[in-house]
């Protein structure tokens, strides 16, 4: 009974949100999250539904960057270890469980067709445009799948990506060592 009240007064919660978000008129663009030591944008429409720290399954012979696979809901995710990937440097000590508590893992949209999840450290929340004060095209030799980078009022620099040119960049598939 206890369990069936709190659900019910999530749901209340969860569509008051729904209700206040739709009519305030600020729309979300991006999923902002950090990973290690950076601030990244997920576009809205590539992100996929957010599952809490599971261990994936170790793979041998993989790239550093890759952990493994995990059951997520009864599918079978390739995890990927965002700042790892990113940084083309393999992180220097793997975080112990207690250390994971805030780690999420963002599946890529269903859509994109890649059964993957990113491991981020930690969620920060929904962004607009109107978050920030300042936007910078990427650099020439960045790769395609970073967009644009974005400084917000308190100087913090976030980087977007772009989920669906990132799951078809042959590096991010070739997941062998």
């Amino acid at each position: 009974m206890a369990n069936r009240d709190a659900l019910r007064a999530f749901q209340s919660r969860l569509a008051s949100r729904l209700q206040a978000a739709r009519t305030s008129g600020v729309a979300a663009s991006w999923l902002a999250v950090e990973a290690g030591d950076a601030k990244y944008l997920f576009p809205l429409g590539h992100a996929g539904e957010i599952f809490p720290w599971t261990p994936p399954q170790t793979v041998p012979y993989t790239e550093p960057w890759f952990l493994g696979v995990a059951n997520l809901r009864g599918g079978l995710y390739g995890v990927v270890e965002l700042s790892t990937f990113a940084s083309g440097a393999a992180s220097a000590t793997a975080a112990s469980e207690a250390a994971r508590s805030q780690s999420r893992l963002v599946a890529l949209n269903e859509l994109l067709e890649v059964n993957c999840a990113l491991l981020i450290d930690r969620l920060v929340g929904l962004r607009s445009v109107e978050a920030f004060i300042a936007s910078h095209a990427p650099d020439a030799d960045a790769p395609v799948w970073l967009g644009h980078s974005y400084t917000d009022a308190a100087g913090a620099r976030w980087q977007e990506i772009n989920l669906q040119a990132l799951s078809q960049q042959p590096q991010f598939l070739s997941i062998g060592a």
